[in-house]
């Protein structure tokens, strides 16, 4: 139920299509135009690391179908996703207040409580602007949104006809232009959407633009911080395009098998290669399916946490029930869209740690795409500088010193309780070394790590760690350290990394 009541709030205005209202002309695809100023509605949000996008796209357009059509004020909705995976829904009204009141409807309809939970609530930004037009872009699979303020003493009069004439004398002559619209939020924001036919008709304009005299003078009375763009295919477009899963949404659907057994995602693994590095698991298909044969009466279970694709790799976080309550992470490497090799690393489910977080709480939202090298150097430094080579001086270079949530069983929050756990050890003779680092993978403001070394009493140990970081240091750390039995046990020769 995490984020449930924030998704609630504002999901009201993620869902559309049509109902009857006066004075308005009935056009195709049951899309209403309407002459009098209308309210544009723009929500960007992200869905839940673990969500499968095909999965949350068709949710999308049942809750479109069979709740908000029948809303009154309600002219026409869009909704589509850019290239990072954020989500946009553009919806219009008739007035705001038509919002307001579908708003405090859909909070109390049970029906679309599982789509909420589809959402990450602190990802999603909402904003109203009055618009001069109605929409009127039947067809359109791609949008561009742009907003910005304008500069602080730029007269509006001029600029309203200098946005005007952008369109006339640019944008309306490009093949695949449909219809551009602009309005204003309440404290003067400006939003510019222009509707394409498709995608690359969109792509094939934005050069000429940027080479033309029209967009330098139109971009000279933009205050140049506040430009913000984006681009969004739309999802009923999806539908046609026959789009490959991503490998995320593949493993993803791969753990969910345990609950559903759908036999489909085995098809994701490569028949004739597929390296297994738990060692307790035989190599292949064979003892993938093996280990499947002697699953308990209710069979097994899992609950993927978190979810996260690093190039060819995904890895997750889940809760598993796999001869008992287990933790996990999961990696996966794909070749050629099928999974070649796998790595995990297990413990049993634990009680609350000191500061009663478990092993599976705390954030969850991936943001930060773009700083994702930069995290996974940092937790390349912190475990060669501080866990292998222990120059302990430098933990603060990494770790915040204020804010460090810890999800471990045995240790509390903060450095202060990493300090405490170091010193429990120390004076009951155990251990905790890290040997070596063999592989670190992110997305974004994640980054794990994987690594071996002795842990307790000296047991030859594999460390998975997660990390979370924040403006450039660690805030949040789950892991899983578990023992790597002696090869003589192995039911495979490929080795724990």
């Amino acid at each position: 139920m995490k984020n449930l009541l924030v998704a609630l709030m504002l999901l009201t205005s993620l869902i559309i299509f049509s109902c009857n209202q006066k004075g308005s002309t009935i056009l195709d695809d049951k899309t209403k135009v309407i002459s009098q100023k209308t309210v544009m509605e723009v929500t960007t949000f992200n869905i839940q690391s673990t969500i499968e996008p095909k999965k949350f796209n068709e949710r999308d357009a049942k809750v479109e179908a069979n709740f908000t059509k029948h809303q009154p004020g309600f002219i026409k909705r869009q909704s589509g996703v850019d290239e990072n995976g954020q989500y946009v829904v553009i919806v219009f009204w008739e007035s705001a207040k038509d919002a307001d009141a579908s708003m405090q409807k859909f909070m109390s309809d049970p029906s679309v409580a599982d789509y909420a939970q589809m959402i990450d609530g602190p990802s999603m930004e909402m904003s109203r602007y009055e618009m001069n037009e109605a929409f009127d872009a039947v067809g359109s699979e791609f949008v561009e949104v742009m907003t910005f303020d304008v500069k602080p003493g730029t007269d509006l009069q001029s600029f309203n006809a200098l946005n005007k004439r952008v369109e006339t004398e640019f944008t309306s002559k490009r093949e695949g232009f449909l219809q551009r619209l602009t309005g204003t939020n309440e404290s003067g924001k400006q939003v510019v959407a222009v509707y394409w036919k498709n995608k690359a008709l969109s792509d094939a304009s934005l050069e000429p633009f940027m080479s033309a005299p029209i967009a330098g003078e139109f971009m000279g009375t933009m205050n140049q911080s506040t430009i913000n763009m984006s681009r969004y295919q739309t999802l009923k477009s999806l539908k046609h395009n026959n789009m490959e899963l991503s490998k995320k949404d593949k493993v993803v659907a791969l753990l969910n098998s345990f609950n559903t057994g759908d036999q489909t995602p085995i098809s994701y693994i490569n028949p004739n290669k597929y390296i297994q590095h738990n060692l307790a698991v035989g190599d292949g298909l064979a003892g993938f399916g093996e280990v499947m044969q002697h699953a308990p009466p209710q069979g097994f279970s899992a609950n993927v946490v978190r979810a996260f694709e690093d190039g060819e790799y995904v890895f997750t976080h889940t809760e598993y029930d796999f001869f008992g309550p287990k933790a996990g992470f999961d990696v996966f490497r794909f070749e050629n869209g099928q999974i070649v090799e796998h790595w995990d690393n297990l413990i049993e489910v634990q009680d609350p740690n000191p500061s009663g977080r478990t092993q599976f709480d705390g954030e969850t939202a991936i943001v930060d795409l773009d700083k994702t090298e930069a995290n996974k150097a940092t937790i390349k430094g912190f475990i060669n500088d501080v866990l292998l080579n222990h120059q302990n001086e430098k933990i603060t270079q990494y770790i915040n010193p204020t804010k460090y949530i810890q999800h471990n069983p045995a240790v509390a929050d903060g450095l202060e309780g990493f300090g405490a756990a170091m010193q429990y050890f120390a004076e009951n003779g155990l251990v905790m070394e890290y040997d070596k680092l063999h592989l670190v993978l992110g997305q974004g403001n994640f980054v794990l790590a994987l690594s071996e070394g002795k842990f307790g009493k000296g047991e030859h140990s594999a460390f998975y760690d997660l990390f979370r970081l924040e403006n450039g240091k660690i805030v949040e750390h789950w892991d899983v350290i578990s023992t790597i039995p002696p090869q003589s046990e192995w039911k495979n020769q490929n080795g724990k990394f």
